[in-house]
């Protein structure tokens, strides 16, 4: 599976292309918005696009979903059931955070732990991860040793816990119990900012850190 990050929306969130390079056939990950440059990127990468992912329901992440779906008549997998409200609040969502009006989309198909989802001839474990949202989920490629973590955990940080439905206690659990258990080795993409490695952050990672006081 190959990957490309484009950042998209003024919250420069990591929307992320993945492709099997036998077939060229792609999944969008977390169209946040900014939908010209995700279709750009598509072109220039020469894909036919399957599928749209999502890991979470927030605006930046969901925004251009339903767009991205009316330009390619492609189902919408995840997130799990549990952002069911924050894809129902998605217009209020654009409105408070002064994104440009959003048109509404349900999923095709709902994820649960110990999903698969395929791309091509390639496939993605999915990972009930909660905290961040009730319903978030993360996409691992065991065989390219990536995984899409949305805003689970960052180079250096955690996701936020202060929204509706956020839970300190289950991201950190999410966190230690289910994405550290990938292995150190493991390259994750997040929601935002640079990538990292599971085994980086469980250095050296404030929040989360075997170390910490």
């Amino acid at each position: 599976m190959k990957f490309r990050v484009i950042p998209v929306t003024a919250f420069q969130q990591n929307c992320t292309l993945c492709w099997c390079e036998e077939t060229m056939q792609a999944a969008v990950i977390d169209p946040g918005g900014d939908v010209a440059k995700i279709e750009a990127a598509i072109k220039e990468e020469g894909l036919q696009l399957e599928k749209i992912l999502l890991t979470h329901a927030h605006i930046d992440h969901a925004g251009g979903t339903a767009e991205i779906k009316a330009l390619h008549q492609v189902p919408i997998e995840g997130p799990h059931k549990g952002d069911l409200y924050w894809i129902e609040g998605l217009a209020k969502q654009s409105e408070m955070f002064g994104f440009p009006k959003v048109g509404d989309f349900m999923p095709d198909r709902w994820l649960e732990d110990g999903d698969v989802v395929t791309v091509g001839k390639q496939t993605l474990q999915v990972l009930h991860c909660p905290g961040h949202t009730p319903g978030h989920v993360v996409f691992f490629d065991k065989s390219a040793g990536m995984a899409q973590v949305g805003d689970v955990i960052f180079q250096g940080s955690i996701g936020r816990t202060d929204f509706p439905g956020g839970n300190h206690q289950q991201l950190i659990d999410s966190i230690r119990k289910k994405l550290f258990a990938l292995g150190d080795e493991i390259e994750f993409i997040p929601g935002h900012g640079p990538a990292s490695t599971l085994g980086y952050e469980k250095r050296t990672n404030p929040f989360v850190s075997d170390h910490r006081g």
